[in-house]
Formats: structure tokens, C-alpha cells, sequence
């Protein structure tokens, strides 16, 4: 089974298949460094080889999506498990059971790190510098939050004349509302917030996790490298939005407080920090759909239906008028 050293690194010898799908095993010593988030393998343990020598390959624990037992798919090579990353399976063989059990338990915990968070203290502090100098006294906004539908929203109830300080409470208030449920705010901006905070997402091409910063507005859905940046990754138009549902466990991957955005062109896989930050997205974004496929739809079923409805009567009464006549 594998040991912990003094840097608290899961250690020990595991046989992998470095040539994918060649069935050849070759003995490699593993480190699993949740530090540095990587697995790295040797060609012998460190201490034995000369100082400096690099690992003869490495893989980062954020490509990593799945790691299980493979005994069902490869029968033949005994004590085997499986490491789904990115578009690659790595195959490899434990000592024993135990062994097997042991890495596979120690693996997926170690990639199953969701949303980072930082200490109240550290995150008020890097709030703080993220705010701009204004020079001047400072006005002071309030804001009222009522509780609609069992939902907090939070309301500017004054407006700041003054551009500088207006931009400074803006992002403040964006920033600090960040983690509740759903807010309304930010006056001066042409679309209305919905719900924001961070979330890990799987990249498109190489499959690996990033945390991001989610912005769900009345006709789009937008994440960003952080809250502090101005423009998006990505805008995701709503309307291009199929169905937001929790994604079950799978083949594929296996991560907590998982979520999938079917779009027409791409399914985004999306991680919530807890089950109830994840419900409250697929709700968020469920709702933001109807409001706004809702109402215009049967706006037009029933201009549609009226305008049958016309026609028919003006058919009706030229066909009487006829027989009539």
C-alpha cells in the first residue's frame, strides 16, 4: 500500500502502461503531490537515483476525472485500475488488493477538490485591494434586502451622483453579494444579475478543471478567470440553452455537485462547492430560461392563434355572404 513521506506525498511502486493499449506493464515509482497537484512517476524511488533527476512522466491532477477499478476491463492484468484523464486512460497494476484499493481512494480524493475557497480574513483583504482609490469623500449607497419568494434580493434604494465612488460601490457590492443565492443590483447596467460566484468547469479540448467565475444574466450565462475581470471566456446566449440538469455519476467522471449545460453546439460540465450551491444554479438558470422563453412564447401562440382565429371567421362569413347571395 502506499506510504506517506515526510512531505505528506502518497508514495509507492505501481506497474503502469506507459504505451496505451500495448498491454506492456513496466515498475514505476509513484508520488501523488497534492501540493504541486500532480502524480509524477520514476524510474526508482528518488532517494536512490542521482540528485536532480527528473520523473520519467507526469500527469496533472486537474485532467484527472475518474479513477476506478478495471479488473472488468482488462481481466488479464491482475490488481488493475483505471485513470481516466483527459482524453487518455492510463492503466495501471497495485501490489495487492489493498494496494489497489488504497491508491484508488487516494487518488480520487485528491482530485476531487472542488471550488478553492480563501479564509474570510484573506478574502476581505484581497477585496480590498481589488477596490479602486478614490480621492474625495466617500458617499454612502444603502441597500435593502427583501425576501421575495423565500429568495434574498438586495436593492440599491440611493443613487451616488459621483462616477468614481458609483464604480467603486458597484464592483464592491458585486463582489460581496457574490455567494448569495440570487441578487438584483448594479442600477447602471443594462441587464439585470441573476445569480454569480464561482464554479469549476472541465475544459473543452484538454478535459481539465478550472475555477471559474459564473455570471447568469436575464439572457445569458458568462464565466470569466475571476470576478475582477471585465470580459468573458465565454457568453452563453439562453436561448441556445436545451435543459440544465444534475449530472449523475458516470463512466466518464466522477466528481461531487456536478451539473451539465446542454447547449446546441457543447454540453458544459460544471462543479458546484456543495449540493445546495449546485440545486440553486440549475434552479437560477432554469428559471432564467422560462422567464425568458415563457412569456414570449405564448405571447406568440396566442397572436398566432388570434390571427388563425381572424382568418377563420373572415373565411366563415365570405362563405355565408356566398351561399347567401
Amino acid at each position: 500500500m502506499p506510504y506517506v513521506d515526510r512531505q505528506n506525498r502518497n508514495c509507492g511502486f505501481l506497474d503502469i502502461e506507459e504505451n496505451e493499449s500495448s498491454g506492456k506493464f513496466l515498475r514505476r515509482y509513484f508520488i501523488l503531490d497534492t501540493q504541486q497537484g500532480s502524480l509524477d512517476w520514476f524510474m526508482d524511488n528518488p532517494q536512490n537515483l542521482p540528485v536532480g533527476t527528473d520523473c520519467v512522466g507526469s500527469l496533472k491532477l486537474t485532467y484527472i476525472s475518474k479513477v476506478s477499478d478495471a479488473t472488468k476491463l482488462r481481466p488479464k492484468a491482475e490488481f488493475c485500475f483505471v485513470i481516466n484523464a483527459g482524453m487518455r486512460k492510463f492503466f495501471l497494476q497495485a501490489n495487492d488488493q489493498q494496494d489497489l484499493v488504497d491508491w484508488v481512494n487516494a487518488l480520487n480524493k485528491a482530485t476531487k477538490i472542488t471550488v478553492p475557497k480563501l479564509p474570510d480574513g484573506q478574502q476581505n483583504a484581497e477585496n480590498q485591494k481589488a477596490l479602486p482609490d478614490v480621492v474625495g469623500p466617500k458617499k454612502q449607497a444603502s441597500y435593502k434586502t427583501e425576501i421575495i419568494g423565500g429568495v434574498p434580493i438586495v436593492t440599491q434604494t440611493q443613487h451616488d451622483g459621483g462616477e468614481g465612488a458609483g464604480r467603486m460601490e458597484r464592483e464592491a457590492m458585486h463582489r460581496s453579494h457574490s455567494q448569495l443565492p440570487y441578487f438584483l443590483g448594479r442600477p447602471t447596467q443594462e441587464h439585470t444579475v441573476i445569480k454569480s460566484g464561482y464554479c469549476v468547469k472541465q475544459g473543452a479540448v484538454m478535459r481539465n478543471w478550472k475555477r471559474r467565475y459564473f455570471l447568469l444574466e436575464e439572457n445569458s450565462m458568462s464565466y470569466f478567470k475571476s470576478d475582477l475581470e471585465k470580459e468573458p471566456l465565454r457568453m452563453i446566449p439562453l436561448k441556445e440553452v436545451h435543459k440544465v440538469h444534475e449530472c449523475k455519476q458516470s463512466d466518464i467522471m466522477m466528481r461531487d455537485n456536478l451539473f451539465e449545460v446542454v447547449t446546441t453546439s457543447r454540453t458544459f460540465y460544471i462543479q458546484a462547492d456543495s449540493q445546495e450551491e449546485m440545486h440553486s444554479w440549475i434552479k437560477a438558470v432554469s428559471g432564467a430560461i422560462v422567464a425568458q422563453r415563457g412569456p414570449g412564447r405564448s405571447a406568440y401562440l396566442l397572436r398566432s392563434w388570434h390571427s388563425l382565429f381572424c382568418i377563420s371567421s373572415s373565411l366563415l362569413v365570405t362563405t355565408q355572404q356566398q351561399n347567401t347571395g
